[in-house]
C-alpha cells in the first residue's frame, strides 16, 4: 500500500497492490496500521457508506460540523469518478484550495479526506458505485455544503455543467465566502 502526498497537508492519496492473474485479482483496500503509522495518528472508522449513480451526478460538496465532523475514505469500487477535498479550516495556508483526484475501477486509488474538509464528486462514468469509510455518523442537523460551481473555488470537474445532475439540496448550498460555519486551522478536531 502506497500512501501519496498531495499539494494539501492531511489529504492523502492510498493506492493499493494488487496482485492479479488469469483469474482475476486481490488487493488490500484498507489497513488500519499501515495508515496509522503513515498519518502518526488513529482513526475510527464507524460506518460504510456506499452509493450507485449516473453519468454526470455531482454530489456536494458536503461536510459535517463538531461534534459530528468526518473523516472519510473514498474509493470507486465501479465506474470513474473525479472526487474533490476543499480545505475549509480557516486561517489554514491552503484555506479555499483544493485537490482533485479521479478515482476508478481500474486504478483502484482512495483518497483520505481528513475533518476540515469539503467533500464532493462528479461521475465520469456511464455509472459509478463510490464507497467509503468514515470515522463519525451522519447528523443531519450538523451537516453543511458549499455551492459545487463556486467562482473563488474554481473547481474544474471535468464535465459540462450543462450535463450535470444535481440534487435540489446541492443546487442551494452557499458560496464559500458565505459559508457560516467553517474550521479554525490548528485545533485537534480529532480530540
Amino acid at each position: 500500500m502506497n500512501f501519496i502526498k498531495t499539494d494539501i497537508e492531511d489529504v492523502i492519496i492510498i493506492e493499493p497492490i494488487v496482485y492479479g492473474d488469469n483469474r482475476g485479482y486481490f488487493v488490500e483496500t484498507f489497513r488500519e496500521d499501515k495508515l496509522e503509522e503513515f498519518l502518526g495518528y488513529k482513526i475510527d472508522f464507524c460506518q460504510d457508506n456506499e452509493s450507485k449513480s449516473s453519468y454526470g451526478v455531482l454530489r456536494g460538496l458536503h461536510y459535517q460540523l463538531p461534534p459530528f465532523a468526518q473523516t472519510k475514505l473514498v474509493r470507486v469500487i465501479k465506474g470513474k469518478v473525479l472526487d474533490v477535498a476543499v480545505d475549509i479550516r480557516k486561517d489554514s495556508p491552503t484555506f479555499g484550495k483544493y485537490v482533485a483526484v479521479e478515482l476508478s475501477q481500474e486504478n483502484k486509488r482512495q483518497l483520505l479526506v481528513p475533518r476540515g474538509f469539503a467533500h464532493g464528486f462528479v461521475v465520469l462514468s456511464d455509472k459509478a458505485i463510490f464507497t467509503y469509510k468514515v470515522d463519525n455518523y451522519y447528523s443531519f442537523e450538523n451537516e453543511r455544503g458549499i455551492a459545487f460551481d463556486d467562482k473563488d473555488l474554481n473547481i474544474d470537474w471535468q464535465i459540462d455543467f450543462n450535463k450535470l445532475n444535481l440534487s435540489s439540496k446541492d443546487t442551494k448550498q452557499p458560496f464559500f465566502k458565505d459559508a457560516k460555519d467553517l474550521f479554525e486551522y490548528g485545533i485537534n478536531y480529532y480530540a
